[in-house]
């Protein structure tokens, strides 16, 4: 999950939640079924309509997916998302506004700016995703909102052990970035803590997962939607995400989630705390070692 910087700029507001961003999301707290839903749930057209819709209404605080086994498209909404914020969700999708299905979740969808370790940036702090390599080349795979006008890397927070550049930042529509490992000296195992990360996967719903974070640790949950739009606001929008009932807080952005052996995520943002529970979206990391031609070993 992201987290905003704790700079005044934007890089800055974005990576401030950076030490909860590895599980991030809060459970919906009630759910309103779609009206007049006709049996079998609402045609892909109908469904795509309705998807298309929520962009349109460019609501801060949402997220949603479509969930094909009830045949809707299944709206996150956050605590900041008012009756009229709703009311305009539904005003947009017209004849397709029965193919919504409205989930409340407790707190504010943010980008959780930290395997699991923390690393540092000059003003924020995010958590480092997977370790990965290109040839002889090593990097650390996190998250794109971390690693947006970022510079030089560090292990630690007084900024003296560097691990080395940025060299690939993709965010918003994406969430994924890459830094190189210019210091020598330093360690890249192939794994997230002692669990040793051996290959990559899609996601599927119901996969039972893990994800950890500088901010919080390891906390576990289970895939609950794919190909999620989230909508943080300010023209930060991300595509494709993996949603969970993992939590999160600021900070643990950029870390890894995982199955096992089998790396599959990067923290993106979400909502709730590791307290009460939350939902939060994930990077697919697939995509991000096919973008930068790296993997995992």
């Amino acid at each position: 999950m992201r987290i905003k910087r704790i700079t005044p700029t934007r890089a800055a507001a974005i990576a401030a939640g950076l030490a909860a961003v590895a599980a991030l999301a809060v459970p919906a707290t009630a759910a309103t079924a779609a009206d007049d839903q006709p049996a079998g749930g609402y045609s892909a057209d109908r469904l795509a309509s309705a998807d298309a819709s929520l962009l349109r209404a460019d609501v801060a605080g949402t997220a949603w997916h479509t969930d094909a086994a009830t045949g809707t498209v299944v709206v996150t909404a956050d605590s900041t998302v008012s009756a009229a914020d709703i009311a305009k969700i539904k005003r947009e999708a017209g004849r397709d506004a029965g193919a919504l299905r409205i989930e409340r979740t407790p707190g504010k969808l943010t980008k959780l700016l930290s395997g699991g370790d923390a690393i540092y940036a000059s003003s924020w702090r995010c958590s480092a995703g997977f370790n990965v390599r290109s040839g002889s080349t090593y990097y650390v795979l996190t998250a794109g909102h971390c690693t947006d006008g970022a510079g030089t890397w560090y292990t630690n927070s007084s900024r003296t052990t560097a691990i080395g550049p940025t060299v690939g930042s993709s965010f918003p529509n994406n969430d994924y970035g890459l830094v190189r490992y210019d210091n020598a000296s330093l360690a890249h195992p192939g794994t997230v803590g002692s669990q040793d990360i051996t290959t990559a996967i899609d996601a599927t719903v119901g996969l039972s997962v893990t994800r950890r974070g500088s901010t919080t640790g390891i906390h576990s949950g289970q895939v609950t939607g794919l190909n999620a739009t989230v909508n943080y606001g300010g023209g930060d929008i991300v595509y494709g995400m993996i949603r969970t009932n993992v939590c999160a807080e600021p900070g643990d952005s950029g870390g890894p989630l995982y199955s096992g052996t089998r790396a599959v995520g990067l923290t993106s943002g979400g909502s709730g705390n590791c307290s009460s529970g939350g939902t939060t979206f994930f990077q697919p990391v697939r995509e991000a070692l096919s973008a930068y031609g790296v993997s995992v070993y």
